[in-house]
């Protein structure tokens, strides 16, 4: 199975999933369910949800037990979306091809949109009755993760940064829930400890190599296939790897990220062929 294929598939899968999960909010607000519906459905990579699974799946040959992580963990991402394109924040109108959540309705709905999508995922996984998913969640989601992160590149517009200070911030803003839906998918399958430590290993890795695709892509991709606004980077003057390191020593550090990314999938052997194969197509990917 190709790798766009398998995207595919599991996109399918978790739209259906993250359906029913919505069911959950039926007595909330029509104009709350419609922003969470309009943010959540229809739309994105799943590149999380998708790892959940898939970690599971290599790990107990079946992917069922880690279906609540997977929808977690791609609320949490939905969630973060909706609040980075706010105007107080990335300040973005166009998000998957779409006006983004705070254009399409209000920013009120919008930031309360994120705020239930939020609870709604830790709602969801503590259908699992596992405090160490909890926690793992909650932790890649707050102040020393995605929340943190988010702090950190806001404060550092306008600033140079050194590559340690950088790679610092990314693995806080975007490696920290990419490396989570490894580990969600590897608890949910009670991998044992040294399974556990590659598929965080391989998340720190995937999770630089992805930030680094995506500061080149907004320099050189095109919004229409990215569906989202290019040059925003240069515009606000944040730090980049581009920036910081120039196109050519870029693409270095993100091939080097991708070579050790995929070695850390030696103790999986040839069952994880897909998820070597997936740090190849987000190497070279275009959106």
């Amino acid at each position: 199975m190709s790798v766009s294929s398998f995207l595919k598939s599991r996109s399918l899968r978790m739209e259906s999933a993250l359906e029913a999960a919505l069911d959950r909010c039926a007595g909330a607000p029509p104009e709350l369910m419609e922003a969470m519906r309009y943010s959540l459905l229809g739309g994105g990579k799943r590149l999380r949800p998708a790892l959940a699974l898939t970690a599971c799946e290599l790990i107990c040959g079946t992917e069922e037990p880690a279906l609540p992580a997977a929808c977690a963990v791609e609320m949490i991402h939905c969630y973060s979306l909706i609040h980075d394109d706010l105007p107080a924040m990335d300040n973005d109108d166009i998000r998957r091809g779409k006006p983004s959540a705070h254009k399409r309705f209000s920013e009120a709905t919008a930031i309360l949109a994120g705020d239930a999508l939020q609870t709604l995922a830790f709602e969801i996984l503590s259908d699992t009755r596992d405090i160490r998913q909890i926690v793992t969640l909650a932790k890649a989601a707050g102040a020393e993760g995605m929340a943190g992160g988010q702090i950190l590149d806001m404060t550092a517009e306008k600033k140079r940064l050194t590559l340690e200070e950088l790679q610092h911030l990314h693995a806080c803003k975007t490696g920290a829930l990419i490396r989570a839906s490894l580990e969600l998918g590897a608890l949910a399958a009670n991998a044992d400890e040294k399974q556990l430590a590659a598929f965080t290993s391989y998340g720190t890795h995937l999770g630089l190599l992805f930030q680094i695709t995506d500061d080149i892509l907004d320099v050189e991709g095109d919004a229409a296939v990215l569906g989202k606004s290019v040059g925003k980077d240069a515009l606000s003057e944040k730090m980049t790897y581009p920036q910081l390191l120039g196109m050519e020593e870029a693409r270095r550090l993100a091939e080097d990220a991708a070579n050790k990314a995929r070695q850390t999938l030696e103790v999986f052997g040839e069952r994880a062929h897909i998820l070597r194969n997936l740090v190849l197509y987000i190497l070279h990917r275009n959106h």
